[in-house]
């Protein structure tokens, strides 16, 4: 497979073999180089290499939970190449790598890249998960039909998501009027940034099986200003940290993506939170009950 980098001599979040190597990992990380819709700032194809670069400063003790998630074993694969024919068909191959993942009964978590590849993944859960819920954390409704000649673009993807199984989209302050009429229409559960919600109140709206999609965007630009569209009024790190906790204890999280870092070079702030967000949320996850 051809690499739109070369693979850094480690892996997320930096482990030694006997916590990396697959057929021990609970966890695969999943990077996926693709940002063929980005219709602002480009970049995010880089995404994922700064991520898994920045990881490698992270302490893998949780002071909050007391342990470290990288215990469990987490794999990092190869780096997806994304089709240079149509947003379609790069969705197919991240579909086919995830189901991949999951019958190795192994957990999902996927780096991007833009925002359209998360459809992917949520259809490959979907043939083993009928009844789940899409949880997307981001300032974006990504509800039009169609933008640009495409239907699967980043602006789509949780249109198209919409289409397979249940929503709650939470952090959203921008939007089209298609799209507000779409939601409006279809009665979306839709938590706006104005009017931010208890972690309770988002859970509650979910389904026993939830995937977990964090479009990086959902943080104010002050914490987080290397996304692709940034807006104004975002959570922040406390705030979005009190959501996955909460989720992580009342539901069964299946999978989760972490999407739209867009890297500014010699500043790494941005890199860095997307990473010891991931460590976070898998921490969350798989600690011992």
């Amino acid at each position: 497979m051809r690499l739109l980098h070369s693979r850094p001599p480690y892996n997320f979040p930096g482990i030694e073999p006997e916590l990396s190597a697959f057929e021990k990992a609970k966890v695969v990380v999943f990077p996926v180089p693709y940002d063929s819709t980005t219709c602002y700032r480009s970049g995010t194809r880089n995404g994922p290499h700064a991520i898994i670069t920045a990881s490698r400063q992270m302490e893998l003790y949780d002071e909050e939970l007391g342990y470290e998630p990288a215990r469990v074993g987490i794999h990092t694969l190869d780096e997806l190449e994304p089709s240079m024919n149509s947003p379609k068909e790069t969705i197919d191959r991240v579909e086919k790598v995830v189901a991949g993942i999951i019958e190795s009964k192994k957990f999902p978590l996927m780096l991007g890249g833009e925002h359209s590849i998360s459809l992917g993944a949520v259809r490959a859960l979907l043939k083993s998960r009928k009844d789940m819920s899409v949880l997307q954390l981001d300032a974006h409704g990504d509800l039009r039909d169609e933008f640009e000649g495409t239907k699967f673009g980043h602006t789509s993807v949780m249109r198209r998501i919409s289409e397979l199984c249940d929503t709650v989209q939470v952090g959203i302050r921008d939007m089209s009027l298609e799209e507000a009429e779409f939601a409006r229409k279809k009665k979306l559960k839709i938590f706006y940034a104005r009017n931010p919600p208890k972690p309770a109140e988002i859970v509650s709206r979910l389904k026993k099986d939830v995937y977990v999609s964090v479009d990086l965007d959902v943080f104010d630009p002050s914490e987080v200003p290397a996304v692709g569209t940034p807006q104004p009024g975002g959570m922040h790190w406390y705030e979005v940290l009190a959501i996955l906790k909460e989720l992580a204890s009342k539901r069964n999280v299946v999978g989760f993506d972490v999407v739209e870092l867009c890297p500014i070079e010699g500043d790494v702030s941005s890199d860095f939170l997307a990473a010891r967000l991931a460590y976070k949320f898998l921490g969350y996850v798989f600690k011992p009950r």
